[in-house]
């Protein structure tokens, strides 16, 4: 749409809309209209078929010829195009030339032959135009020798001499029989064909207009599906005629297939988990029956924490019983909607890009994952970049700007030189042989050019920053003296700035970009925005009118794109034509560039990706994530998901009619009865609906549009544009009409009285809408893709020091809290739509993980409690308690070895994960747990911190920064009180002899697991300088002190009578 290069910004609401900054030079160039072609040969102009298309003689190259010069051409001239030189294909309605015999698929036997004695040159009819809809039916049957034709039977009530064809049902047989046209035709010697008074030939018979149209028509879709099946949105048709397409041909293949884990791996993985469940019944029925008397309250409290954990276990674990891989074919996608000469038919993606804080996001992040969107390997009239700014800072909005200049000479060099990974940040830096598989002679120089103009843009970039961090007085102020609408971060209009796309700047080759959006929200004291969530929701909005692709990709600011065909592989799922109607997102992997290769605080989330994901897909699909995600459109707006018609049962008419009434027969006609009723109820009720919404409609046809209103807002361009499946805006919107449109929308009262945030969108209520908006989906039918390509789509930045990652699991943890005591809790919400009873699991799990925080501190605790009293959870083992006790622990790791071998994930990443499971769950998990139950249920709100990103200030930099968080605290007592329960314990041992040594082993395998867990936690305190901070070791040892001393004063070494006092006989006086 033409902004001429300004800045929109206003308010829907105060009626205002201005524009800023004026640019001349990025106008919009007119469009050259592509009609009145004229022959390149003689000059005439050439002629329109009858449905007003122009004769195209070259289906190539299109080279503009007229028919009269193509029939010369094929007849005396050498059969080819003048100019890409490729042979003419015969096309319909021209008489057949030598060679023509090797054309397949050309279905027109009227003009098999130059017929110059009955028909003129001018006689001849276009191949693409259609019979006229007056003709006679009695002149139809020209002769009485044509046979009828009635789809493969023998009509016995048509006359002998009249009798009919027997057609093959194969393609090629039926598309090679066709209606022989004689050279004249007598309509005054044709008789009358025999009608039979039962049928009708104006529906099957030979020669009638209807049929011809079908034929016509049926033989244009059969030549469409040969060159190209095209994505119409109609899987129900394209199943039908599936039958119909020959599988041998690669263009009709599938997209993607499944790779199910081999048998000889997941098998013996399925038994161990039914062992264990048996172990496990096994276990508790020693541990409940055998009390120990001595320490019962010690007792009671394992118990209770190991059966919380038994739960947690198989919530976690029956998720995974049918784990499968999946890979896509690239090369059938363009092969069915990319043809050469022809425009591609992949649909259209908006990509939306996130940013809060500029000075925790930094503006070189966000710019490198624009310019990875910007240079994607799709077509560029087919990608539209939404970047929406929540802070209304100056500094984005400049940066962009920045980014949009760079981009017209980084764009053109990516896909001139196939560059990957395409955000030149990471494709600068990274150690790699930048040489490989480049011939071209010009490209050592390019690169070299390129890179001293990304230094420049860095320098740029870096600039800006260091200006924005002193605010002026009077506020920011644009090039023009315009002051900044966003000086007031709470307090400001909404922004809207087309960068690129649709306003006239190209690339530097002169060729077009794709187009990118500067969007920031409005936003007034008062209002909820409801922050990243909010923010999508608007750009949902926006994009919808003014590019409005059906599909959607959302990443983080700090989220490049790594592989250039990501788009490509999300498209292998979202096009298939076979199962791509039902999938509602494809979610890819998240993997991360600047972790140290130890990884101590599992920072990659390899178990989750490589584990749990994999398995989700099995079911109905992957959770979403919150970034890397590839949307349907049509599912994020609150819509079913399309129902599937079942296929009829099959009978069996074998057994005699008498077995059925002995051996059930009654009470299957009574439930075949009741079936019925159902059955006619339901379509009762649909027609009673039905009736209802076309009374409606016919009493007033407001009422239709108002309950649209209701749902999405009261924006018409906007409601006009969620009807539509396939995307597309309307052709009548005219670019003043959708720049307010566009305004509106991003209003922060438009929402009010709406189902934006309950049923559309991202899902309000969680500081993780992630999750939330999944599940609302999935509970609608919807199933989703898990998508992991060889290279990896996306990857981003992590917080590797260990406060960062602290407050980032805090943040996840809360959210969940917040879902667990909301009404879209999975445990209670949703019964009764789509969702499979395996992946309510996973969902539960989901929200349930953060109160397992308080049974795992009680039972990291309990060891040093053990060592400190002398006491134990566990009474004298004997030999059956001790083969129960050795084969849960075998099938633990057994269960965790067979699930690194079909994940493929190392046992560094596994261990890692479950170092980390203890670390966060005894931290940041009982944090979030009574944050989120002080905000639900006392109002309390919590605002988190946006997790700072590392910058390029050295590899690891940031590994052994130390921030101060009170998340620190417990672990750490944890871990110095079960040290000194261990040096208590070996100190008691010692001193009391030989016998005390065996039941301390089992205390202390108990104290070093806890030890051993919580190691990174330790190594992550001392730092790169291996020191403690100051005030973590206060605390620590403030609380270990108070511990110990409450130890002495219950149980000191003394008995427990008091000290025994003997006469030694000897006088010491």
């Amino acid at each position: 749409m033409n902004t001429g290069g300004r800045l929109i910004a206003g308010s829907h609401n105060r009626n205002e809309f201005v524009l800023i900054n004026a640019d001349e030079s990025a106008r919009i160039r007119s469009v050259e209209e592509l009609s009145g072609q004229s022959c390149q040969i003689c000059g005439d102009e050439i002629e329109l078929s009858d449905d007003g298309e122009s004769f195209v003689a070259c289906n190539e190259c299109a080279f503009p010829v007229c028919r009269t010069c193509y029939e010369y051409e094929r007849r005396e001239g050498n059969q080819s195009c003048p100019q890409c030189k490729t042979r003419y294909k015969r096309i319909k309605g021209s008489p057949r030339v030598e060679g023509d015999e090797e054309d397949d698929g050309i279905d027109d036997l009227d003009f098999e032959f130059d017929y110059k004695s009955g028909l003129g040159s001018e006689h001849v009819s276009d191949g693409f135009s259609r019979r006229n809809s007056e003709f006679d039916l009695a002149s139809a049957a020209h002769s009485s020798q044509i046979p009828l034709l009635t789809y493969g039977d023998e009509d016995v009530e048509i006359s002998s001499d009249r009798h009919a064809l027997i057609v093959s049902p194969s393609p090629s047989q039926v598309n090679r029989f066709h209606q022989q046209q004689p050279p004249y035709t007598d309509t005054a010697a044709a008789h009358p064909r025999p009608m039979v008074p039962q049928k009708d030939l104006a529906v099957y018979g030979y020669g009638s207009v209807a049929w011809k149209d079908r034929m016509d028509e049926w033989k244009k879709k059969q030549t469409e599906k040969f060159e190209m099946v095209k994505h119409d949105g109609d899987n129900s048709s394209f199943e039908s005629d599936n039958a119909e397409i020959p599988m041998m041909d690669e263009g009709r293949q599938p997209l993607s297939r499944k790779v199910p884990i081999k048998s000889s791996k997941i098998n013996p993985y399925r038994m161990l988990i039914i062992l264990r469940l048996a172990i496990l019944g096994l276990f508790f029925h020693y541990r409940i029956l055998h009390p120990v008397r001595d320490a019962y309250a010690l007792w009671l409290a394992s118990v209770i924490c190991e059966i919380w954990f038994a739960v947690s276990w198989v919530l976690d674990q029956f998720p995974k019983w049918y784990p499968i891989e999946r890979e896509t074919y690239l090369d059938r996608l363009s092969l069915r909607y990319e043809r050469e000469g022809k425009p591609s038919e992949l649909a259209g993606v908006d990509v939306f890009v996130s940013t809060v804080d500029p000075l925790k996001e930094p503006p070189l992040i966000t710019a490198n994952t624009v310019l990875s969107i910007l240079a994607v390997d799709y077509p560029v009239d087919r990608v539209a970049c939404y970047v929406s700014d929540d802070g209304a800072a100056m500094l984005t909005f400049e940066a962009l700007s920045e980014t949009a200049e760079f981009a017209r000479k980084w764009v053109p060099f990516c896909k001139k030189y196939s560059i990957e990974p395409r955000a030149p940040e990471w494709y600068f830096c990274h150690k790699m042989d930048y040489l490989k598989n480049k011939v071209h002679p010009a490209f050592v120089r390019e690169r070299r050019a390129m890179k001293r103009d990304y230094e420049e843009f860095k320098v740029k970039i870096n600039a800006l920053v260091a200006t924005a961090q002193k605010v002026p007085e009077e506020g920011w102020t644009m090039q023009d003296g315009t002051p900044w609408p966003g000086n007031n971060v709470r307090d400001h209009p909404g922004m809207i700035q087309v960068f690129l796309g649709n306003n006239g700047v190209l690339d530097v080759e002169n060729h077009e970009l794709p187009r990118l959006v500067y969007v920031s929200r409005e936003k007034r004291p008062g209002f909820d925005h409801h922050k990243k969530a909010g923010a999508m929701n608007s750009l949902i909005r926006v994009s919808a009118v003014l590019s409005n692709a059906p599909y959607l990709l959302n990443v983080d600011c700090d989220h490049y794109i790594n592989n250039s065909k990501a788009l490509r592989e999300a498209m292998c799922f979202m096009m298939d034509p076979q199962s791509g109607k039902k999938i509602c997102y494809v979610q890819f992997p998240q993997r991360f560039d600047g972790i140290d290769k130890n990884d101590r605080y599992s920072n990659r989330n390899v178990v989750f990706f490589d584990i749990n994901m994999k398995g989700l897909d099995g079911l109905q699909g992957p959770i979403y994530v919150g970034t890397g995600c590839v949307f349907r459109r049509q599912a994020l707006y609150g819509y079913d998901a399309p129902k599937k018609k079942k296929a009829p049962r099959m009978t069996c008419n074998c057994w005699p009619k008498w077995c059925f009434s002995c051996c059930g027969g009654r009470k299957n006609r009574k439930t075949k009865t009741a079936d019925k009723k159902t059955k006619k109820n339901r379509e009762a009720s649909k027609q009673i609906h039905a009736l209802e919404n076309i009374e409606e409609a016919v009493k007033s046809p407001e009422a239709a549009q108002l309950k649209l209103e209701k749902k999405f807002g009261q924006s018409p361009v906007f409601i006009a544009s969620a009807g539509m499946e396939n995307g597309g805006l309307a052709s009548e919107a005219s670019p003043a009409s959708l720049l307010r449109e566009a305004i509106q929308v991003i209003s922060c009262g438009y929402e009010d009285k709406t189902e934006w945030g309950k049923e559309i969108g991202w899902i309000y209520g969680s500081v993780t809408e992630d999750i939330l908006t999944g599940f609302k989906m999935h509970s609608h039918g919807w199933r989703s893709v898990y998508c992991t390509p060889k290279i990896p789509a996306f990857k981003g930045s992590a917080p590797i020091n260990l406060s960062d990652r602290l407050h980032q699991v805090l943040r996840w943890a809360l959210g969940s809290v917040e879902i667990f005591m909301s009404r879209h809790c999975p445990i209670w919400y949703g019964y009764g739509g789509g969702l499979k009873g395996l992946e309510r699991l996973s969902y539960i799990n989901s929200v349930v993980y953060p109160w397992t925080s308080i049974p795992l501190l009680v039972y990291c605790s309990l060891p040093a409690i053990c060592l400190l009293t002398g006491k134990f959870i566990v009474p004298e083992i004997s030999n059956y308690a001790s083969i129960l006790f050795m084969a849960l622990f075998a099938s633990i790791a057994v269960t965790g070895i067979l699930e690194m071998q079909w994940s493929k994930v190392g046992i560094h990443d596994w261990w890692r994960n479950e170092q980390f499971w203890v670390i966060g769950g005894v931290s940041a998990h009982l944090f979030a747990l009574f944050q989120g139950l002080l905000k639900v249920l006392a109002g309390v709100e919590t605002n988190f911190t946006v997790t700072s990103k590392a910058a390029d200030d050295g590899e690891f930099s940031e590994l052994y920064l130390f921030k101060w968080t009170s998340l620190l605290i417990p672990p750490t007592t944890l871990f110095i009180i079960n040290v000194i329960g261990v040096v208590v314990g070996i100190s008691d041992a010692i001193s009391n002899g030989y016998d005390s040594w065996g039941p301390l082993f089992g205390r202390l395998f108990f104290a070093l697991w806890v030890i051993l867990h919580l190691y990174p936690f330790l190594k992550g305190l001392l730092g790169k300088q291996d020191r403690m901070p100051t005030i973590i070791l206060v605390w620590s040892i403030l609380l270990s002190s108070i511990l110990t001393l409450l130890w002495v004063r219950v149980n000191p070494f003394v008995a427990k009578g008091g000290p025994v006092l003997e006469i030694c006989g000897l006088d010491c006086l």
